[in-house]
């Protein structure tokens, strides 16, 4: 059974993609499943919500405490090529499941390093040098694909070209290549030729071999078009997850949410929703289901994190989803809140009793549908607090003891020029490891 594959180009013009659309043998191109071995019983089990980047810098140090890992991750980014591939081919953004994804695959062998350099890669950022190296790629000549074995060369290049094949159907979109992520452009072939989010990212993570242990999971699975809005407490409203976070700039090439380049808000964000234009063209508020995969693992994890990050455009989207909050809530387990060390447009004079009110505030739905009101206290779902040392956030301990909130660790940090203060991460693990053994060891002798 063949894949899809690109006759050769002449060099005139770019070759006609074929319709017919890839084909996925058992034993071409992707090896059987091997049965998942047990992890060592001293591994904890975890739940990460986060997006997808100020967790990444943790990833690999996290391996060394545990792979049981499940990484809640939204789908509402509308920046970059994600963006543009939600603009012409619709369903939700998978950019931060992707540079998840990426940070998760394997690097034991030549092979894996070559899978990962080829779909961690970005295109030029003109518009034409990046669409003649697209088609480089796409016509499996481009050097990215040394160390890539046919198999695999022949499962990646078919759900590429199925992609393009995509584009072309789509000829009154223009379709802008630039600064385009590859591994963005497998996901999307994925996702549209599957007609799942959640096959896609199985199919990735077989081909980058991410343990099986470690779940990258979209906190919804919808393939409707999706974006962020977020109502301010002086009643405006903003659209769009950038709009909100780190609105375009001409004069900035790169996305920096901190300091003084990015202008504040005019006032502080009470909530974050999400808003549809499927069907209408008119956005409306929506109130999507949350990924069941996401709810089973919140039932059984030993360690539930909320990480840095945007707090209210990374962590908080994966939160007002009905039936989050009354799970955590009713869960005897560690909840840690990972604090930022700087602000930013989102979170500016905001405090650590802030943050966690603001958490609060997201699985209680205190204000989004009445319907769905709880009114559980901050410490159902934050019991622990993890800071990094020299940061701005202000600790403010007694606001933080009258939310229930007594055990607060200070961790080792670093500074860096684009993002300010961040945990150091070999500190970081090491104080979530101490974190997760003291509550093991109190709740053992409690029961």
């Amino acid at each position: 059974m063949r894949l899809a594959t690109l006759p050769p180009n002449n060099g005139d013009s770019f070759p006609q993609v074929p319709r017919s659309s890839p084909q996925i043998h058992p034993h071409h191109g992707l090896s059987p499943p091997a049965a998942p071995s047990p992890p060592a019983p001293h591994q904890p089990a975890l739940l990460v919500f986060s997006g997808g980047t100020a967790f990444n810098g943790v990833v690999e140090e996290l391996k060394r405490l545990t792979i049981r890992v499940a990484h809640v991750l939204p789908v509402s980014d509308d920046g970059g090529s994600t963006a543009e591939i939600v603009r012409v081919l619709g369903g939700p953004a998978v950019g931060d499941i992707r540079s998840r994804c990426l940070r998760l695959s394997d690097e034991s062998t030549c092979e894996a390093v070559a899978v990962k350099r080829l779909l961690g890669h970005r295109l030029p950022l003109d518009s034409l040098q990046a669409k003649l190296e697209w088609y480089e790629i796409v016509e499996g000549d481009h050097l990215l694909w040394t160390g890539v074995s046919k198999p695999y060369r022949e499962t990646i290049r078919a759900f590429l070209v199925y992609f393009q094949n995509q584009i072309l159907q789509r000829s009154s979109e223009a379709f802008c290549f630039k600064n385009g992520s590859i591994g963005n452009f497998f996901f999307a072939g994925a996702r549209i030729f599957f007609q799942s989010l959640d096959a896609a990212i199985f199919l990735f993570s077989r081909v980058s071999h991410i343990p099986t242990e470690s779940l990258v999971l979209p906190v919804i699975t919808t393939n409707d078009r999706l974006t962020l809005g977020c109502e301010l407490w002086d009643g405006t409203v903003i659209r769009g997850q950038n709009e909100i976070s780190h609105p375009a700039n001409s004069q900035i090439d790169t996305v920096i949410k901190c300091g003084s380049l990015i202008p504040s808000l005019p006032s502080r964000i009470k909530r974050v929703f999400y808003l549809s234009s499927e069907g209408n063209n008119l956005l409306h508020e929506v109130f999507p289901n949350v990924n069941p995969m996401v709810l089973e693992q919140l039932r059984k994890v030993d360690c539930i994190i909320y990480a840095m990050g945007s707090l209210f455009t990374s962590v908080c989207p994966s939160l007002v989803l009905h039936g989050v909050g009354e799970i955590i809530s009713s869960r005897s387990c560690l909840k840690v809140l990972m604090l930022n060390g700087s602000h930013d447009r989102e979170t500016a004079g905001l405090s650590a009793s802030g943050f966690v009110t603001a958490i609060t505030d997201a699985l209680n739905h205190t204000h989004g549908n009445p319907l769905k009101h709880l009114n559980n206290l901050p410490d159902a779902y934050v019991n622990a607090l993890l800071v990094p040392k020299d940061g701005e956030v202000t600790v403010d301990i007694d606001c933080l003891a009258t939310q229930g909130i007594f055990h607060v660790v200070t961790v080792d940090s670093v500074f860096e020029d684009k993002v300010g203060r961040i945990f150091d991460p070999a500190s970081l693990i090491h104080a979530l490891s101490d974190l997760i053994h003291d509550y093991r060891r109190t709740h053992d002798d409690v029961t």
